[in-house]
């Protein structure tokens, strides 16, 4: 039976491209084969997921699923949303020809058409999570993803070693077949060799036809140090392998930077640390010892510093990506005002609001309250 590509990935048709791609997200992070070690039920699940998700996540074949989900509708061999093609069994579907993209291209043209020629692999997406320390110092890690990878048996070919595809002798090798309405003709690909102008008498023992197998591969990624959250690492030539000749597509890698309990990372590439310190420190200065990315320094804390005063170490926060200095630590001051005090605590806090008696911090506060007609 059919499967709904939006029931695949838990959202509704009404679903918009982010909600579409944060469901995808959550999904491929519980399926994923490095979360779930030889479990052919979540292997064959993350498939399904990643094959909706090609559909989906990409708005003109969104469009097209909308308007005639048939062509898409039914999942096949390796979960692909376009099925087999021509009984080739090309598990993530990119051999198929007669979605509602190829069928329009060739309505209501004016002498017939072309075979299909080489067609790019699709790229892959994949997020991994790695620590803050990781994101400040760069990392090289591993990621695990399930793929098609050209046959190594008949080279792509999707013929047996020793023979040949052929052309295909319903459409001479066209890829089309036309039908005349009057001015116009209608081209469709051709039903026996997909679209491709070429059949395969003897197909390949390994890939079944399809000259693409599946696989899961290993990738080491190297993460640049100052990542942030979010970003995309784009892995060249890493995913699907391509048809009819064709180089694969890209392999992109989402990174998620887990939070650090004392950095806050900032929209202007600098990060930012609260520091309390004493009534007494705020009141005289001096010196306090805090925290950077490679151990702890000292900074001065001016007398007289207020609650919320900002001192900054220039050239301590995160590397720049693009691999010239780097941010900023900016270190803000929270005074600390005890809630009980002991006796001589109490003795002296009193000697000093009469020390400074006469010193009325809402004295001009009051005065401009006046001067401009408050009572």
């Amino acid at each position: 039976m059919a499967k709904d590509l939006y029931e695949v990935l838990g959202v509704s048709k009404k679903a918009s491209q982010e909600e579409i791609k944060k469901a995808h997200r959550k999904l491929v992070r519980q399926y994923h084969p490095d979360r779930n070690p030889d479990d052919k039920q979540a292997e064959d699940k993350f498939k399904e997921i990643q094959a909706a998700y090609d559909v989906l996540g990409d708005e003109e074949k969104r469009k097209e699923y909308d308007s005639g989900g048939g062509m898409f509708g039914s999942f096949g061999q390796g979960g692909s949303p376009f099925g087999q093609a021509g009984g080739q069994g090309n598990p993530f579907g990119q051999g198929a020809q007669g979605g509602f993209g190829d069928i329009f291209s060739t309505i209501f043209s004016r002498g017939g058409g072309e075979a299909a020629g080489p067609e790019r692999g699709r790229d892959l997406e994949t997020d991994t999570r790695i620590s803050f320390d990781d994101a400040m110092n760069g990392t090289q890690l591993t990621v695990t993803i399930p793929k098609s990878e050209r046959c190594p048996t008949c080279s792509g070919s999707g013929a047996e070693p020793g023979t040949s595809p052929e052309t295909c002798p319903r459409c001479g090798g066209r890829g089309v077949e036309a039908q005349g309405q009057g001015f116009f003709s209608i081209s469709q690909p051709c039903p026996q060799c997909q679209g491709t102008g070429q059949i395969i008498p003897n197909p390949c023992h390994t890939c079944g036809g399809s000259g693409l197998t599946h696989q899961t591969k290993r990738y080491k990624v190297n993460i640049p140090a100052g990542v942030k959250d979010g970003t995309r690492i784009r892995v060249a030539g890493k995913g699907e392998a391509g048809l009819r000749g064709a180089p694969s597509g890209d392999l992109y890698v989402t990174i998620q930077v887990a939070p650090s309990p004392v950095f806050k990372r900032l929209d202007d590439g600098n990060l930012e640390v609260e520091v309390p310190i004493s009534v007494t420190e705020a009141m005289r200065g001096g010196t306090i010892e805090v925290p950077t990315l490679s151990g702890t320094k000292r900074i001065r804390v001016q007398p007289g510093t207020s609650n919320g005063a900002i001192q900054r170490l220039r050239g301590e926060g995160p590397p720049n990506t693009g691999g010239k200095g780097r941010g900023d630590i900016r270190y803000r001051l929270n005074v600390v005002i005890p809630k009980e005090l002991t006796d001589d605590q109490r003795r002296a806090v009193d000697q000093l609001a009469e020390a400074m008696n006469g010193d009325d911090p809402r004295a001009e506060l009051l005065r401009r309250a006046k001067a401009g007609g408050g009572s």
